[in-house]
């Protein structure tokens, strides 16, 4: 019954075989003595020989064997699937991403020696998918492809970043992983989920973690005390690795996934270095579970396992949202492009023109009533495309729009904003979201991303690194951008003060002004 339920949900071929078996609890023994353990399924006739798909996990084997191992196992692999250190059975502690490079490389050596055991094919998602970049530059030759899907080879980096903190994902990810193996985790999931919520408005945040997991948790402090620069997470950015993968390499992300901007950094090292790779981005969050993984890894993985080529595709697959169309390119980002400036004018206008006249427009942030986050890149239910209609409705969001388009408009690739912005008080965040408002006035975000000033008191020019996206705004649509100071809890609340993160209990609200005329929004345009 699971394998008609995943084969309809995931829209997949009918398999080779619905009969599979699965030999639990492998030890695979780790240098320092630890051993770790891993389930392997197969066909139950004809599994020995087969090409491996390697998924090394920090969520167990259960219901990740079930969904990610059997639709491989049942079309012309099988699967080792294991729990890294300190998890669901396997020996030693568990070290966030700090250990995944060693253990790795040992289970590959285990893997190589195995009787059964021949070509090597690597996968999986977000955590699954970073392993395989800890060891991508140090593969053995039986290792054919790789398959990372929504991840990037530094991960947690990107939420830590000093100039831009995250709190909603690395702090949600911290509560997941701190409970996933108390009794009946996953009944008591929504309830957590609740309790997860609302510790994220607990002042000092230092305290946050006890409120929502009953007890301190290491990570959750790491993250909320060590910028993305500090020594504690060294080791963790495997992001120099990515120029000596030598393997084939099939990237799969989503454009309002969390890792976007470091999947694709890792595409282009690849890209630029000549490496065999190609990328598939699709209109999904860091969830969304589709086939695509598994077709990539019966059509490019199967391939390159067994010695032949995959068939013909160009190197770069993206899903044009707003066209909602799959298109085929050369190359990311796509060659015909070219940057072109929208202003922020007066009024509420955005124009392709140069303003007459500068102005300044202005609101009040008050970190004590945020502005809230609004779907876009998010692990929690409202993430991807939302009506944005009451986000826009508050005081503390300003909105800047065409006039309706006579003709549609293609971005593709990268965007980025140049706010010149001021504040009444030394330290604010600026946030820029991009959208699309549609014939009925709805409004739909696209892209968006968040910058923190100091020394804000001074007009500077705060440059905004969007998410880059793949959108075609229609003929009798709009484009739209806002400015604001927040989209908690994605972001951290800014309080104002200058304080750290994890001990403010203070907060400030500020007057933002925004200087008109002067700011842009560059969007790659055909």
């Amino acid at each position: 019954m699971i394998s008609y339920l995943l084969e309809r949900k995931l829209k997949l071929s009918p398999p080779l075989t619905r009969n599979v078996v699965v030999q639990r609890d492998l030890r695979v023994p780790m240098p320092d003595g630890v051993e770790l353990l891993a389930d392997r399924w197969m066909p139950r006739s004809g599994g020995d020989g087969l090409p491996t798909a390697l998924i090394r996990s920090p969520y167990g084997r259960g219901m990740f064997g079930t969904m990610f191992a059997r639709p491989l196992a049942e079309r012309g692999y099988q699967v080792v699937i294991q729990s890294v250190r300190g998890g669901f059975g396997s020996g030693g502690t568990f070290d966030p991403m700090r250990q995944e490079r060693a253990d790795g490389l040992a289970t590959l050596d285990w893997l190589v020696a195995q009787p059964w055991s021949d070509a090597i094919v690597l996968y999986g998602l977000s955590y699954l998918g970073h392993v395989q970049w800890a060891v991508a530059d140090q593969l053995p030759p039986q290792v054919k492809a790789m398959i990372p899907i929504v991840t990037e080879s530094a991960l947690t980096l990107e939420f830590l970043r000093p100039d831009g903190i995250s709190l909603e994902t690395p702090f949600g990810w911290g509560v997941l992983v701190g409970t996933q193996e108390r009794p009946l985790a996953m009944l008591r999931k929504p309830f957590q989920d609740r309790k997860t919520a609302k510790a994220l408005h607990v002042l000092p945040l230092g305290r946050a973690d006890v409120a929502a997991l009953g007890e301190p948790s290491a990570y959750i402090q790491d993250i909320l005390t060590h910028d993305a620069g500090s020594a504690r997470w060294e080791g963790l950015d495997h992001s120099p690795r990515v120029a000596g993968v030598t393997v084939p390499v099939s990237s799969i992300g989503g454009w309002y996934d969390i890792f976007l901007p470091g999947q694709l950094r890792d595409y282009r090292v690849l890209q630029d270095n000549g490496r065999n790779a190609r990328l598939t981005v699709g209109p999904w969050t860091h969830t969304d579970i589709t086939g695509t993984p598994v077709e990539e890894a019966l059509e490019f993985g199967l391939a390159h396992a067994n010695g032949v080529t995959p068939p013909h595709r160009e190197p770069v697959r993206l899903y044009v949202m707003g066209e909602e169309a799959w298109r085929d390119f050369p190359s990311w980002p796509p060659p015909g492009y070219s940057p072109q400036r929208f202003h922020l004018a007066s009024g509420g206008v955005l124009s392709a023109g140069v303003p007459a006249e500068s102005s300044v427009d202005s609101y009040r942030y008050d970190p004590a009533d945020p502005t809230p986050a609004a779907g876009g890149v998010r692990l929690a239910g409202d993430s991807g495309r939302v009506d944005n209609t009451a986000l826009e409705a508050r005081p503390d969001v300003l909105t800047y729009t065409t006039p309706v388009l006579e003709e549609d408009v293609e971005v593709i690739g990268d965007v980025s904003a140049e706010i010149w912005f001021s504040s009444s008080l030394p330290h604010a965040d600026v946030f820029v979201r991009l959208c699309d408002v549609d014939p009925d006035g709805r409004s739909w975000n696209v892209c968006d991303g968040l910058v923190s000033l100091s020394n804000a008191t001074e007009l500077q020019c705060a440059t905004v690194r969007l998410w880059p996206t793949a959108y075609r705004f229609r003929r009798g649509h709009r484009i739209r951008v806002q400015v604001s100071s927040g989209a908690f809890p994605r972001y951290a609340r800014n309080p104002g003060t200058g304080e750290s993160r994890a001990t403010a209990t203070t907060l400030l609200a500020a007057d933002q002004t925004v200087h008109c005329g002067q700011s842009v929004i560059t969007l790659p345009v055909r």
